[in-house]
């Protein structure tokens, strides 16, 4: 077990090795294994993630992972048509909500959000389709994900690249360093340490992912 916390990762109480980051809590675990890094080509999820990456600055994703049917209840499932229609009033009604994260400008984001969404699936077809276009480069990429290496990884280049453009496009809270949680969330990249138990279940959803699209 020591030797595996030197390398950044945690052995769980089911045997499995797993990368640092959820700890022994029961529902990051599950977000760990289930969901992180795992490729998500559906818009109305990767809209969702977006906004709770940008409501996730400053604090601790734990956080936000723990309110989000909070924030899908409030915010119509995140279905980003219907909030491109939402107004002033409906920031109001959102800053009672004590369900959720009261940021009036994170509020006011993802409606404004919504709105670039709408106008950029409107000029390419899908929100996946231009997100999935700025899949990191192989040579972007360390040769071994060693924890040390992980911790180095707080943006890129493509993370970067796909923040400008969105910047361009008008959207609000996308800063390189937010849209980078974002692809290892989405599995634009998989992230799971060398040594963790997920990291090859994952690369093999990510290439026939990638292989369907292709």
């Amino acid at each position: 077990m020591a030797a595996a916390r030197k390398k950044g990762l945690i052995v769980g109480e089911d045997g499995a090795v797993r990368c640092f980051w959820p700890g022994t809590h029961a529902d990051y675990v599950d977000y760990h294994d289930r969901e992180w890094g795992r490729p998500v080509d559906d818009d109305v999820r990767l809209f969702e993630k977006l906004c709770l990456e940008g409501f996730q600055s400053g604090l601790s994703w734990l956080t936000i992972l723990r309110k989000r049917e909070n924030f899908r209840a409030a915010f119509a499932g995140f279905d980003f048509e219907r909030l491109a229609r939402w107004n002033a009033r409906s920031v109001e009604r959102m800053m009672r909500d004590a369900g959720i994260v009261r940021h009036r400008g994170k509020i006011e984001s993802v409606l404004n959000n919504a709105r670039r969404t709408c106008d950029l699936v409107d000029e390419v077809g899908s929100l996946a389709d231009h997100v999935w276009a700025h899949v990191p480069p192989p040579g972007e990429r360390p040769r071994t994900l060693t924890h040390g290496a992980l911790m180095k990884l707080t943006q890129t280049p493509s993370s970067a690249a796909l923040s400008r453009d969105l910047k361009r496009r008008g959207f609000s809270f996308v800063g390189p360093t937010t849209l980078y949680a974002f692809m290892q969330s989405m599995g634009l990249v998989n992230d799971h340490i060398e040594g963790c138990a997920f990291r090859a279940p994952v690369e093999r959803e990510r290439g026939a992912f990638l292989r369907r699209r292709g």
